[in-house]
């Protein structure tokens, strides 16, 4: 599924935390959003996912505007993982997962067949299988990032929106999330802080700043020395690849 923005506006009183933002995303394609602390990448997330309501502006999923769309049935096709979600409760793996069944099943209905499938399917993508019955807490910090890409797996979306999937994560972990998110048959729009995990791993980058869009495009077309000057404010060294269009960033100190 395609995901368009246009002009879109949000405050928050008279803050304003996104400023006329346009963007198009193509079916299967991974984008990425960055941009310092502060420049609107998790409100605009929210806002192409349906969270928030924009001031002005809309939003089309595979061209329908998700406004005149219900809560229940836009989850049936998008799913939205979130930053360092918990949970103190004493659950499994299993139990996780199975909550992102919810917008497929009515208050009366019994666990189906597909149910149980769409569950088995997600394990089995995020390499879970063997941990379904293992208890929550006992999870490390990557696992449990991998436990919640499967619940959003299980509502079977067609598009899914990741904020800041690695944060806090260590390299080797950040690496095998963005990984398999890359590698899933999704449209993905990812919110993230690291650069090159962005270069690595994104089709196209935006970059915010202010909640305006300073520059949009492949990442060798967008991080460039000019921009990492002007937007991050840091002095860095960009570097060809293999790929053309992975950059690599070597950050200068002072």
């Amino acid at each position: 599924m395609s995901v368009v923005a246009e002009n879109l506006h949000w405050r928050v009183k008279r803050k304003v935390i996104v400023s006329d933002v346009s963007i198009s995303v193509a079916q299967g394609e991974t984008l990425g959003l960055i941009g310092p602390n502060g420049s609107g990448k998790s409100s605009l997330l929210r806002l192409l996912a349906g969270l928030k309501k924009p001031v002005l502006g809309r939003v089309q999923i595979n061209g329908q505007d998700i406004a005149k769309v219900s809560r229940r049935a836009l989850s049936r096709q998008l799913a939205f993982v979130q930053q360092n979600a918990a949970t103190d409760t004493n659950v499994t793996v299993r139990d996780v997962i199975r909550l992102g069944r919810t917008p497929h099943r009515s208050a009366l209905s019994g666990w189906s067949e597909d149910d149980e499938a769409a569950v088995a399917t997600a394990l089995d993508r995020v390499d879970m299988t063997t941990r379904r019955t293992q208890a929550w807490q006992t999870l490390s910090g990557g696992e449990r990032q991998r436990v919640h890409i499967a619940r959003a797996l299980a509502q079977t979306p067609q598009v899914m929106f990741l904020d800041e999937p690695t944060n806090h994560l260590d390299i080797h972990h950040q690496i095998e999330i963005l990984h398999m998110v890359r590698d899933l048959d999704l449209t993905s729009i990812i919110a993230l802080h690291d650069l090159n995990l962005a270069a690595m791993f994104c089709d196209r980058i935006v970059v915010l700043d202010a909640g305006v869009v300073r520059a949009s495009g492949t990442p060798a077309e967008v991080l460039t020395q000019e921009l990492l000057r002007d937007v991050f404010r840091v002095s860095a060294e960009v570097s060809g690849s293999p790929d053309a269009d992975r950059p690599h960033i070597r950050f200068k100190a002072g």
